[in-house]
């Protein structure tokens, strides 16, 4: 199964980062962080992510 980033994800969704960060329930400038360094995102807040971008977990490539 390829993996792929989270920014990529998004962009797959065909969402920008202020419509994602609308859905995700956070500001895009944090949206922005968490592409540049997945190293600090909760998995609680993956998976909310992988929701609004309608894909699964094991698909998506954290650096």
């Amino acid at each position: 199964m390829p993996k792929i980033t989270l920014k990529a994800a998004r962009v797959n969704a065909g969402l920008t980062q202020k419509e994602a960060a609308k859905k995700i329930g956070i500001s895009y400038q944090t949206l922005s962080d968490y592409e540049k360094d997945e190293s600090k995102i909760k998995l609680s807040m993956i998976r909310k992510m992988c929701s609004v971008y309608n894909m699964p977990i094991d698909c998506i490539f954290l650096k």
